[in-house]
């Protein structure tokens, strides 16, 4: 059995962390006079004093190497037990909510899934609304950092294929994603203020603007009303595109352009597949919209760009009850949320790196079909792919077929129809948002579902947003052995 106090450490560390951060909607609910202040008062205290110990307790155990199982269980730990104490503002708040409840909302925050279970949104308290925000604000930052530390170095769906993107880990986990995150959230935090100014500008009060920024740029998709987008301008929704897209980028392309070199962002393979994507898949939904509706040119394409933009980037905003536009759109838009944005960005789901590498494999198998003497090797960017890395993208895309299937099955057995729960299984596996129907479509939430769903969801919630693998090898003898 090896050693779990370094993991115990850090988690800790990371826990007390997250008290802190209680105090700014401590102090936004006290600006604003109402008494739903004592509430993040009372949760910070007891999520400082049960990190805090939890740390002080591990402290004797502080190293800067981990082992692959220290690493895969840090990995997972940090992303279930950070949602049991972000839970807890809810719980103890004006929400009263119950704990399963409370626990699903910061779930699917810090997975930056956006999928919620609270209506009448505009009623709660400022404090309330800007800790979901700043939920998926943490998300974000936390995946981007997962994702080029621990993932490439844990060998998951193909992202060791990342490992020479600039953060060679060499086994030192801590001390690089330290450095990493540091580099990276002062590019994350820079974007986030851009966008705040920039809603702030097309006319957001500076509440809203800020909120919606942390949200916009962790494409996480938590709104401070229940008509989510659809409350603001146009000119609000083309800048949530432009942010939502850039968000969907890797963001160590942002740190190697701001220190000179655009080079990189340029020639990125991934960047031009997705951008491609991107105008394609809107392009298509806005022709079908302006032939089959009423709607003029410009609106036609503004609500066909945001929400595929949206679903496509697993942001999960909506400017507009899609379910009602007709069979085609409402099968793109499902389809559409299993692609996701960039590997190393805030986006979610597969991720475009998968679908490349999986093009790049099968024609290099057909090439052997018909000329069964060549010698064809799957490329990504240029360069070859080696079977390690091919195999775990094909492990990746096997699992998660299943998982969505396996999910799907159990949801129906709570009694869920099947729209509901295939989409409800996608949803939450590609961490999108909304679901598809009238009851956790773009127009409902997710609060009708029986506990046995929610739970259900808010673990495929986890097990989607750590790319499946990192949390399904936990479930197995053979790690546990050591």
């Amino acid at each position: 059995m090896f050693d779990l106090r370094p993991v115990g450490y850090v988690i800790g560390l990371l826990v007390a962390a997250l008290g802190a951060t209680m105090a700014f909607p401590l102090m936004i609910d006290v600006a604003e006079g109402n008494g739903n202040w004592a509430a993040f008062l009372e949760a910070a205290i007891i999520t400082m004093t049960v990190g805090g110990l939890m740390a002080l307790a591990c402290a004797n155990s502080v190293r800067d190497r981990l082992s692959i199982q220290q690493n895969f269980l840090l990995t997972t730990g940090v992303w279930l037990a950070l949602p049991i104490f972000g839970a807890l503002p809810f719980v103890l708040g004006a929400t009263e909510a119950r704990f399963i409840d409370a626990f699903f909302e910061a779930m699917s925050g810090l997975t930056t899934t956006g999928s919620t279970v609270f209506s009448g949104l505009e009623t709660l308290p400022k404090g309330l609304l800007f800790w979901r925000g700043l939920l998926q604000w943490f998300g974000g930052i936390g995946i981007i950092v997962v994702a080029m530390v621990f993932l490439p170095e844990l060998r998951v769906g193909g992202m060791q294929i990342f490992r020479s993107e600039g953060f060679d880990t060499q086994g030192k986990i801590l001390p690089r994603a330290t450095e990493i995150a540091s580099r990276i959230s002062v590019i994350y935090f820079g974007v986030t203020v851009a966008c705040a100014f920039t809603y702030l500008g097309f006319g957001m009060s500076p509440f809203d603007a800020a909120t919606h920024a942390m949200t916009t740029v962790a494409t996480g998709g938590f709104a401070n009303y229940d008509a989510s987008f659809a409350a603001f301008g146009a000119g609000v929704e083309y800048a949530a595109v432009l942010f939502m897209i850039l968000a969907a980028l890797p963001f160590v392309r942002f740190v190697q352009l701001s220190a000179g070199s655009a080079r990189p962002l340029l020639n990125d393979s991934q960047i031009r597949v997705f951008l491609m994507t991107v105008a394609g898949v809107a392009l298509v939904m806005a022709l079908w919209q302006w032939n089959s509706a009423d709607a003029g040119v410009e609106t036609s394409f503004r609500k066909s760009l945001f929400n595929v933009v949206s679903i496509l980037t697993g942001t999960g905003y909506a400017s507009a009850d899609y379910m009602t536009w007709g069979a085609f759109p409402i099968a793109l838009f499902f389809f559409i949320g299993l692609i996701g944005g960039c590997a190393g960005s805030t986006a979610c789901s597969v991720k475009i790196f998968r679908y490349q590498l999986l093009i790049s494999s099968i024609k290099s198998q057909v090439r052997r079909i018909h000329s069964p003497h060549g010698l064809f090797t799957p490329r990504y960017a240029g360069r070859p792919v080696s079977d390690d890395v091919l195999f775990s993208v094909m492990a990746f895309f096997v699992l998660f077929i299943v998982t969505l299937g396996v999910v799907a099955m159990l949801l129906a057995m709570t009694g869920l129809d099947f729209m509901t729960s295939i989409s409800g299984a996608s949803a939450a596996l590609a961490n999108i948002g909304p679901g598809l129907g009238p009851v956790i479509g773009p127009s409902g939430n997710f609060a009708s579902l029986t506990d046995t769903a929610k739970w259900i969801l808010a673990a495929t919630m986890l097990i989607g947003r750590l790319e499946l693998m990192a949390v399904y090898v936990l479930f197995t003898a053979k790690f546990w052995r050591g």
